[in-house]
């Protein structure tokens, strides 16, 4: 997920706060070019290291590299993936029957008008129109499609209990003070606030409030200007120029594992409020990729270890992580920024400040 976001501007949540808090302008375009090589090369080392890490458990049963080649472009199964394949279309089959099964008809009205809205969405950028406004107008846009589905189309939820054995049990019934039955009440029409309002992950978005509060104030007392100063050493002057863009995106990985991406960036606005930007572009392929190194880089990885959590696989953990997430994260951060020094199309100067001119 960081990886892929790295891609463009509105990506994350990091991005979207470079590109409106950087001083000189960094168009939609701009800032994909400069990312899609970069990326691709992260992609790729995440993806070797995963095939090789997590071979076991991608390919049970392979004796080796060349039979996972096979099984993925040729097809091919071995004995053990065919004993699992068996037993999961048997728990399908089993949780069928007795069902009507619906035909398949392909793509839905509602996939077709999502496909519609961010190619829009895409396109909007491209055309350069503003960032902010265009990532409003498509979100409000998807959530009340959404909404509207589930108010009118999607199948209510049915209140329905079962016995022990598996059994519908029939209603309870209610009654009154008398001994008079109290008929049930109409269901109650779901209205468009209720399905639109609960498309909003309130818990997220109090996640990153708290986040922005807590380093806005840190920032205030001057600490990690200082601590960036010191770290960086003689560096500091010419943080994206090599050899010292690799130890800059060194510490900006460092800072994103201990406060998350999203506040370092923040705080690194207020160190360098006039970066140009290169600067940037570096700081935020560094800040997302870096968010990889641990559980707690990003707001990413916790979110997918909380919806893993809530269909009760607890194994996605800070231990099983590490292994896996640091040789990746380096290799990815080093090879990309090695790539991005070498071709990159952002100014290394302000052009707002007249240094391009010199």
């Amino acid at each position: 997920a960081n990886i892929g976001s790295a891609l463009t501007m509105t990506g994350n949540p990091q991005n979207i706060l470079i590109v409106s808090l950087a001083y000189d302008d960094i168009s939609w375009t701009e800032f994909a070019s400069n990312m899609v090589l970069p990326v691709l090369a992260a992609t790729f080392v995440n993806s070797s290291l995963m095939f090789i890490y997590y071979a076991s458990e991608l390919f049970p049963g392979s004796t080796g590299f060349m039979q996972n080649l096979g099984i993925m472009f040729a097809g091919h199964r071995t004995p053990e993936m065919l004993a699992q394949e068996h037993a999961y279309y048997a728990r399908q089959a089993a949780a069928k029957e007795g069902m009507v099964e619906e035909a398949a008809t392909g793509w839905s009205i509602w996939s077709k008008i999502q496909v519609i809205v961010c190619v829009l969405f895409l396109t909007a950028f491209a055309c350069g129109l503003d960032v902010c406004v265009v990532s409003i107008v498509a979100g409000a846009v998807l959530m009340v499609i959404a909404s509207y589905k589930r108010q009118h189309f999607d199948p209510r939820p049915e209140h329905v209990e079962y016995d022990a054995e598996g059994n519908i049990m029939p209603p309870k019934k209610v009654y009154d003070m008398d001994g008079n039955e109290i008929e049930p009440e109409e269901e109650e029409l779901v209205t468009e606030s209720e399905t639109t309002l609960t498309e909003v992950d309130y818990g997220l978005l109090m996640l990153f409030i708290g986040q922005f509060v807590l380093i806005g104030s840190f920032d205030d007392t001057g600490v990690p200007q200082a601590f960036f100063f010191k770290t960086m050493g003689g560096c500091a002057d010419q943080m994206t120029s090599v050899p010292c863009v690799y130890w800059f995106v060194m510490v900006v990985t460092i800072l994103s594992n201990l406060a998350s991406n999203v506040p370092v960036v923040q705080m690194l606005a207020a160190t360098f409020p006039f970066a140009t930007p290169y600067d940037w572009i570096q700081v935020s392929f560094s800040a997302t990729i870096g968010g990889n190194l641990t559980m707690l880089g990003s707001a990413a990885n916790m979110i997918v270890a909380f919806q893993a959590a809530k269909v009760g696989d607890r194994t996605f953990t800070s231990e099983r992580h590490a292994p896996f997430g640091i040789p990746s994260t380096l290799g990815a951060l080093y090879l990309g920024t090695f790539i991005l020094t070498l071709v990159h199309f952002s100014p290394e100067c302000s052009v707002k400040l007249g240094q391009c001119d010199e």
